[in-house]
């Protein structure tokens, strides 16, 4: 049996939502016009995010990665990794964000983590160009196709918000906390609530004796 985690990164593994964040800041009138359609489902993350990130000049990349760099990371993350480790079970970061934001935050611990999936960014043009291996349907990273991609026979899926909702109705552990639950809640899904990453851990330690 393949056991994987797919974790999300930005209001998960990092403590607040730095990628809405970072959208307010860089591009404040499209994220005031477009972030409330995007978490009411009448516009899709998929053309409401490219719309936003591609409205934000190029040069303004490097201050975008400075900005995350201070954000802090959520309690028990690599208390968590460890106990991944020992047992074996790669961890696999998914990030409906910025692959620069994930690499930044995480730092050292990116070589702790089996793989990082997240939107590319090019600034090579006057604005922002997005790229993702994984786009699909009304997703920038469809989470799904990168779980179906690693053929997992038990994917554990982690989150807390709209760009995690397809990834958590689709694996069969989820732990959902914030936005994401109360979207389960709506789809009448079961999940683990959960805090910190401490909780996560004891949680799969206890079940998978």
């Amino acid at each position: 049996m393949t056991r994987i985690v797919f974790c999300d990164f930005d209001g998960t593994i990092t403590a607040v939502e730095t990628f809405v964040a970072i959208l307010k800041e860089f591009a404040p009138d499209v994220s005031q016009q477009l972030l409330p359609q995007i978490y009411d489902q009448t516009l899709t993350l998929r053309e409401g995010v490219r719309q936003i990130l591609e409205s934000i000049p190029s040069r303004l990349y490097p201050e975008i990665l400075e900005f995350t760099r201070s954000q802090p990371m959520r309690a028990g993350f690599i208390e968590l990794l460890d106990f991944l480790d020992v047992e074996k079970v790669p961890l696999i970061v998914v990030s409906g964000g910025l692959q620069g934001m994930v690499e930044v935050v995480l730092g050292d611990l990116k070589q702790r983590v089996h793989a990082i999936h997240a939107i590319a960014i090019d600034p090579s043009q006057e604005y922002l160009q997005l790229h993702s291996d994984y786009e699909y349907g009304t997703e920038l990273v469809a989470k799904v196709k990168v779980i179906e991609a690693y053929g997992a026979t038990e994917a554990i899926a982690i989150g807390d918000s709209i760009t995690d909702l397809n990834m958590a109705l689709y694996a069969p552990t989820v732990f959902a906390r914030d936005r994401l639950a109360v979207y389960l809640d709506q789809h009448q899904k079961a999940y683990i609530p959960w805090n910190d990453f401490f909780d996560v851990r004891d949680y799969l330690k206890a079940s998978w004796k």
